[in-house]
């Protein structure tokens, strides 16, 4: 029953697409909006189709609306900047959603300040205890380890319907957590003090790098395209003594390296105008290439086989 249910509303949904013009929307991560908004902007110059629409609502947040069902007010694309758990696949299934993951290239969480402030090699060690609630709350990083910084500690963080929060946790506050936290409660190893030191920031990188400005000793997390648009501005601490480059996250040697993702609904394929022949444009070795346009706005392209299986995928 639940599946002629679902057959019945595909049908409908179908006949009512093809009543009117829907245009491709896309929603989801922060760190993917800047690649999929020019991909969406010279797709709507060179082809037939209008431009897509791109929204930037965070990961978790894209998710939740693109696994929501498959009628035409939900979106056909969103950006992520991890892959989809297991929480949010069964959303999609119990929704009758099936998606085509893309994986569209690298990013590096870089952990960065103004460039008037002091250029800094941090730990995992040191990045967990200065932001975690189990930590001894220190109040300057060089409470943490003398040769850090006397200043206080004031970090900006994403929030938590983030990727790029979500690849923290997982590369950073997991990895410099103790063992004896891990082995008591590894949900903890994650948890952020709530006195100040952690600044939970909204999904507008742009705005954390203009607060960096006016304020030199605070710190900021955000994709490595934002800190190759500002260098001017912000600079990025070396992580366990690497710095992060398009070389250290494509062959991973950068600590905090990380795929970037853009999922595609099935249902809306043969039913969006255009949603088909905007996701070749994306898959392409124009814009995803080793050369592609994306990669001047700092996306590391994937290595050639990777490459190669995402442009075989979408087949």
């Amino acid at each position: 029953m639940k599946k002629l249910i679902m057959l019945v509303c595909a049908v409908l949904f179908t006949t009512s697409v093809l009543a009117q013009k829907l245009p491709i929307t896309v929603v989801g991560s922060s760190t993917v909006y800047p690649f999929t908004t020019v991909v969406a902007e010279r797709f709507g110059k060179g082809s037939k189709f209008d431009t897509p629409i791109v929204e930037s609502t965070g990961t978790g947040g894209g998710m939740k609306l693109f696994c929501a069902g498959v009628n035409s007010n939900t979106p056909s694309v969103t950006n992520a900047s991890r892959a989809i758990k297991a929480k949010e696949e069964a959303l999609c299934k119990e929704n009758g959603v099936d998606w085509i993951e893309i994986a569209i290239g690298n990013d590096g969480i870089a952990f960065v300040n103004s460039v008037k402030g002091t250029k800094t090699n941090f730990t995992k060690q040191q990045l967990w205890e200065a932001l975690a609630a189990e930590g001894s709350h220190p109040k300057t990083w060089s409470e943490i380890d003398s040769s850090l910084p006397n200043v206080e500690i004031k970090i900006m963080v994403p929030p938590p319907t983030s990727g790029t929060r979500d690849a923290w946790n997982d590369l950073v506050m997991n990895k410099g957590c103790p063992e004896a936290i891990k082995a008591k409660n590894k949900k903890a190893c994650t948890l952020l003090r709530e006195d100040g030191a952690a600044i939970e920031v909204g999904e507008n990188d742009t705005l954390i790098i203009n607060k960096l400005v006016g304020s030199p000793d605070h710190y900021g997390i955000m994709g490595y395209s934002y800190l190759m648009n500002s260098r001017d501005k912000i600079q990025a601490a070396t992580i366990e003594g690497v710095s992060i480059s398009l070389e250290s996250i494509q062959d991973y040697s950068y600590p905090i390296a990380r795929p970037l993702f853009v999922y595609f609904k099935v249902q809306h394929m043969e039913v969006i105008p255009g949603l088909k022949q905007f996701m070749k444009a994306y898959v392409s070795p124009k814009a995803m290439g080793s050369r592609g346009y994306l990669t001047d706005l700092g996306l590391v392209p994937l290595d050639a086989e990777t490459f190669a299986a995402m442009r075989e995928r979408i087949k």
